[in-house]
């Protein structure tokens, strides 16, 4: 069983890791990664879990809300295709 999870919280408070800012010339990825980050939990769309888990960032976090997502709705999808999360 997973403890509940405060959703006014980002990753990088509830992991307690700050990353260092991203270069100028980051690629598009790190720079989402980043900022994604930094967003609270509870904000984040079904694309932004999508990319974040995709990237194995924050799992223990997000597995769960992802699970909330599908089992509402099995087809949830961000901006690849229907039913992505699941993938």
């Amino acid at each position: 069983m997973t403890r509940p999870v405060n959703r006014y919280c980002s990753l990088e408070g509830l992991e307690r890791d700050r990353w260092p800012a991203p270069s100028a010339d980051a690629t598009r990825v790190v720079a989402t990664a980043h900022a994604l980050r930094r967003r609270p939990i509870g904000e984040l769309t079904v694309e932004d879990m999508r990319f974040l888990i995709g990237q194995d960032i924050g799992l223990p976090y997000l597995l769960p809300l992802a699970l909330e997502v599908l089992r509402d709705n099995p087809m949830a999808e961000g901006d690849m295709h229907e039913g992505d999360l699941r993938s």
